[in-house]
């Protein structure tokens, strides 16, 4: 298990995130794009995936370079993609935007891996950060990054509100690579 970080401030994993958890198995491979403090890569190198952290500054997850894969890249500055070739079981992003890459990261998703992506939309300029609209989804966003190349299996968009948190609007999406249509629970 990874060890405790206490730079990372909120080290418990996005609710939208714990839910879909149980669909990356033991052993996969895990993306954690934009990781900050690295609450999700943990999370998953807890759940026994093999997992890659990326971030501009990585010094808050430092102490995981002997258990994960730590790459340290200014993704907005026209770098070349650093994990060209590569495909994730998982990629998972939390509160970042920058639409140049999503493509890409959808791109990266691998037959039978999962998209979990969580991020501010617009409306949100209402209550709090981020307020600047090129970090902000457009309605259905998410959606329409998905549309024809993954199968989405949840999504939701609106206004939330935590116990210990203002209301934020947010986007989710929950969304697989497959062949053939996921048959539906019921």
């Amino acid at each position: 298990m990874p060890p405790f970080n206490p730079r990372c401030q909120n080290s418990d994993p996005s609710p939208w995130i714990s839910r879909f958890a149980s669909l990356v198995p033991s052993g996969a491979r895990v993306l954690d794009l934009a990781c900050g403090g690295g609450r999700h890569g943990r999370f998953f190198l807890e759940r026994g995936a093999r997992v890659t952290l990326l971030d501009q500054d990585v010094s808050s997850v430092a102490d995981l370079a002997g258990v994960a894969e730590v790459i340290e890249a200014d993704l907005e500055v026209g770098l070349p993609w650093p994990l060209a070739g590569r495909d994730f079981d998982a990629v998972v992003v939390v509160n970042y935007l920058y639409r140049p890459l999503m493509s890409r990261l959808v791109e990266s998703v691998a037959p039978g891996g999962l998209f979990l992506y969580e991020t501010y939309a617009r409306g949100n300029e209402r209550y709090d950060r981020p307020r600047n609209p090129d970090h902000l989804l457009s309605p259905g966003e998410l959606l329409g990054a998905a549309s024809g190349r993954l199968q989405v299996l949840s999504y939701e968009a609106g206004i939330e509100t935590r116990k210990t948190e203002g209301p934020k609007v947010i986007q989710r999406i929950c969304a697989t690579r497959v062949e053939e249509p996921v048959a539906l629970c019921r």
